[in-house]
């Protein structure tokens, strides 16, 4: 159980930092962000607890091997060498995952073979049989990593990406992913000391996410199951007690939930009764346009249209009309604003004082904090 062993954090690139805090707090050692991860060691409940409480993870991997690659053979052989009894059997199955930055390989679908192979050939040399490959359900998942001139041999720990935390039953058309919107609270410095308004709430993931950070109920909570409990070492106990390792608190702020699409709305209540945040969390249909917060100072974190789903004239009215309320009618509040567009900023028509780099999905975004002050910010004091 004290074996260290080394992992590697999975992210999105901006969050890096946010994530290995998370995992210095729940006991990592030797942390290192790197680019949309970070590197760190631990012991089998910091795997564990990496998986259920950290909340800007994608996944866990668990490092069993690194090796030089100079000629193609070199990660068949690579991979032969491993001792996989450690980790399967013939009655268990597994799967590949596979990236490839280097010369040698062209296909990632290649080195999955490869690996594949080394893995059947392992047991079918020693015992005469070979776990079965299964794509769908495996029992132990291997992720290979080439870049350079190194591979590296992990096992994912977590199975299915940890932004699906299992609380979202239903969504609407461009859902904000879990870990990025708790990376937008988190990088906001919003821990629940204040209140939170999130007046374009669409699915309701920020109110949701922000009411499990200021609760302390861990995401890994709702899922059904991470992939290291089918694991060969799997310790039930040992889970179970990392598991419960928390308090949860009453909600001591006030989360504010609003959206001008009824449709949104209906999705939002779905997704807070799934997350058993009903008593906590009330969202009503309100227009940013006529908006005027009920708190006298609160954090507000908005994720508006991109302009996918609106008209150029009308993507940049709605961003001119953020900038209007929040200037002239949301004194004493900051105001944290995520887009891509650097022409729907400039519509906002206020001075930032941070801006972050973010991406959300395939769009590489900026992350804008606006503070806003009763008079002038020279006031203030």
């Amino acid at each position: 159980m004290d074996k260290q062993m080394r992992m590697v954090a999975k992210t999105f690139q901006g969050l890096e930092e946010v994530l290995a805090q998370e995992i210095r707090s729940i006991g990592g050692q030797n942390v290192k962000p790197t680019k949309r991860a970070v590197e760190f060691e631990g012991d089998q409940e910091v795997l564990y607890r990496a998986n259920f409480y950290c909340r800007t993870a994608l996944r866990i991997l668990k490092v069993i091997d690194t090796f030089p690659i100079k000629e193609v053979d070199d990660l068949y052989n690579g991979v032969y060498q491993i001792d996989w009894n450690q980790f399967l059997n013939t009655r268990k199955t597994f799967m590949v995952n596979s990236t490839a930055n280097n010369e040698l390989f062209d296909n990632t679908m290649f080195v999955s073979l490869k690996v594949k192979d080394a893995v059947a050939d392992f047991f079918r040399k020693r015992l005469g049989a070979r776990p079965s490959v299964d794509t769908i359900n495996p029992d132990v998942i291997i992720n290979v990593h080439v870049s350079g001139d190194k591979c590296s041999i992990a096992l994912d720990s977590s199975g299915e990406s940890l932004h699906k935390r299992g609380y979202r039953t239903a969504q609407t058309e461009a859902p904000l992913n879990e870990v990025l919107a708790a990376g937008l609270i988190m990088l906001s410095g919003w821990d629940g000391s204040s209140d939170f308004i999130d007046p374009m709430c669409g699915s309701g993931t920020l109110s949701i996410e922000a009411a499990l950070i200021a609760k302390g109920i861990p995401p890994g909570m709702f899922r059904e199951s991470f992939a290291f409990e089918k694991w060969r070492d799997f310790d039930r106990n040992l889970f179970l007690d990392m598991s419960e390792d928390y308090n949860e608190k009453n909600l001591s702020c006030k989360i504010f939930t609003s959206d001008i699409s009824l449709k949104s709305i209906n999705v939002a209540k779905e997704n807070i009764k799934s997350a058993c945040l009903g008593k906590d969390l009330n969202p009503v249909i309100k227009d940013f346009g006529n908006f005027t917060p009920e708190s006298e100072s609160a954090v507000i974190i908005m994720n508006p249209p991109y302009g996918e789903r609106l008209n150029p004239d009308h993507l940049l009215d709605t961003y001119e009309m953020i900038g209007e309320r929040l200037k002239h009618h949301c004194p004493n509040h900051t105001a944290w604003i995520i887009s891509y567009s650097k022409e729907c900023f400039d519509k906002i028509g206020l001075k930032s004082s941070q801006r972050m780099y973010l991406y959300n999905g395939a769009l590489e975004c900026q992350y804008r904090e606006y503070e806003m002050y009763e008079g002038s910010k020279k006031n203030k004091a």
